[in-house]
């Protein structure tokens, strides 16, 4: 992979992490977890408190990736809205209820991840 591709991947990272942002989401992070599995080079993983805004957060990302040309693979979880998973192939998003995300502890899986974005 060259460095203008990762720099584009963790472009894409980014942006999805302001979206988030945008519409309130909390405790975003996005991790870099290249060379640590193979699925995706980040994980973007923030928090929204109630199933509206997790579906809220789901939507502002999904439309402002697709002004800027990228579309998901695949969105799981948009039925209950409790851990929406945006897969955008070297980009996973991963949107949780306050509930879902201190159940699954996913920066603690991830703990040898750099992080490269982390807000309270």
């Amino acid at each position: 992979m060259t460095d203008k591709t990762d720099e584009k991947i963790k472009e894409l990272a980014l942006l999805a992490a302001n979206a988030a942002d945008d519409k309130k989401a909390e405790d975003i992070e996005v991790l870099s977890v290249k060379g640590l599995t193979v699925i995706a080079d980040y994980f973007v993983i923030c928090t929204g408190n109630s199933e509206n805004q997790v579906k809220a957060i789901s939507r502002g990302i999904d439309e402002e990736l697709s002004e800027q040309g990228y579309e998901p693979k695949k969105v799981a979880g948009l039925d209950n809205s409790r851990w929406i998973l945006m897969d955008y192939a070297d980009v996973i998003v991963h949107i949780f209820h306050r509930q879902e995300r201190e159940y699954y502890e996913l920066e603690r899986l991830w703990a040898d991840a750099e992080k490269i974005l982390a807000e309270e």
